[in-house]
């Protein structure tokens, strides 16, 4: 009924017991669970959405990234330390 990952294994745990509880109280009502980690269908407005967001990211931390090394350098020089 489940296979050894645990991937699989919770949902369908989770499905047996969920329609175990419904049987308990008389409901006709019934869960489904799938196990499938992502949405398989191509959407590629999804993909351009993620594209520029990572994009967008990746500008911020590159913009934000050498203030850090130049702070770094100038406590360097305020407190005379050298490289060997």
């Amino acid at each position: 009924m489940c296979s050894p990952e645990p991937t699989n294994c919770f949902p369908v745990l989770m499905n047996i017991l969920s329609n175990t509880f419904l049987r308990l109280f008389n409901s006709t009502a019934r869960f489904r669970v799938w196990s499938k980690l992502f949405y398989a269908g191509e959407n590629s407005e999804l993909k351009h959405y993620i594209f520029f967001g990572l994009f967008t990211y990746l500008l911020v931390l590159a913009a934000g990234l050498p203030p850090l090394f130049a702070m770094s350098n100038v406590e360097d020089y305020k407190v005379k330390s050298t490289s060997c």
